[in-house]
């Protein structure tokens, strides 16, 4: 394929009422001489495709013959594409004029930025920030995700209080800007993780690497959410869960490694406990299966882990060292600013 400046790349399964709701915007608001929109479609079979070739002349399209997931469907379209910076677009996502030139210019001018990503609102509810990223990533020292602007369940209005530049610790993949060199020489994204938490095992290892994460907030989208799996759908539960301790075990520093692991498998069980007294069961049993699914991935994930373990670090500022679980639950801690670094 010919080589462009920035390509926006969508990765689409099944997504055909959000194609025909968002993508004529990203069109409008992305083509350029410098920039190219592609769609990569995961084996869908909602006609997402042929939506695309009678609708959009210039959008490129990326066609697999099944499901790869977030992390393989991404690796496999961006092997395709030549381009200084990929920007991985959710399709359930509305982007705003001038939402790319912001973040590429802070790119092209700060050699040591690696990732980006813009304020992340609401689609429903726009005065608040949207669930998957926020005013960008954070984890705490249990690898529990949160954003600036989102704690657990709780979504803060955006009164302008993140309207500055800062470091963070993960750029969501909802709207992710990434340079292509760094996401080759880094492999890409793992595979075996299919879906969720890819990104914060992606940015974990670009941060090991001495780059930089930031958020850039005068670039601007709108998120639906959930719009492949719901939040209350079992499968994503397994994911969320498994692949949150893959994250941990392969990229913790070994000092910290198995005394955070094992509080972390402690916590998962007392949440696997509440899903009982909760009555659902069937995410009780997710997580029984995820944990026994990160046991069977464990023998590969030692090799993942001995290849990585000369840049794992525990040097990360955005890096939460205490439980944002507690603080939230027991200390009431709603908002990112009552949080003490």
């Amino acid at each position: 394929m010919k080589y462009v400046k920035t390509a926006v790349v969508i990765l689409n399964w099944n997504g055909l009422q959000y194609l025909k709701k968002f993508l004529s915007t990203v069109v409008r608001y992305s083509k350029s001489e410098s920039t190219y929109v592609y769609v990569a479609d995961n084996g869908s079979t909602d006609d997402s495709v042929e939506y695309i070739k009678n609708s959009f002349n210039d959008v490129k399209i990326i066609e697999f013959d099944k499901n790869y997931g977030f992390a393989g469907g991404y690796n496999k379209a961006l092997m395709q594409i030549k381009a200084d910076y990929y920007v991985l677009l959710n399709s359930d996502i509305e982007v705003s004029e001038n939402w790319i030139e912001p973040i590429v210019s802070y790119m092209d001018n700060n050699l040591d930025v690696a990732t980006c990503m813009p304020k992340i609102i609401s689609y429903y509810d726009k005065e608040r920030f949207e669930y998957a990223g926020a005013a960008g990533g954070f984890i705490d020292k249990y690898g529990y995700p949160f954003c600036k602007g989102r704690i657990i369940n709780h979504f803060e209005k955006d009164k302008g209080q993140y309207n500055e530049v800062d470091d963070i610790f993960w750029a969501t993949g909802a709207c992710m800007f990434i340079r292509s060199d760094v996401f080759e020489n880094l492999g890409g994204f793992d595979d075996d993780l299919f879906a969720h938490m890819e990104e914060i095992d992606l940015c974990w290892r670009i941060k090991n690497r001495g780059y930089k994460i930031k958020y850039i907030p005068d670039s601007k989208v709108f998120h639906v959410g959930g719009g492949t799996l719901p939040n209350n759908n079992p499968f994503k539960i397994f994911l969320n869960y498994r692949n949150s301790l893959l994250v941990l075990y392969k990229n913790l520093p070994s000092s910290k490694l198995i005394s955070i692991l094992f509080a972390r498998m402690i916590l998962d069980g007392f949440s696997a406990i509440v899903f009982v007294l909760s009555l659902r069961f069937s995410f009780f049993l997710m997580v029984i299966k995820a944990h026994i699914s990160f046991y069977l991935l464990l023998p590969k994930y030692i090799q993942k882990r001995k290849l990585l373990k000369k840049y794992n670090s525990t040097k990360h500022k955005q890096i939460y060292n205490k439980s944002i679980i507690f603080d939230f639950f027991i200390r009431n801690k709603k908002e990112f600013k009552e949080l003490k670094f």
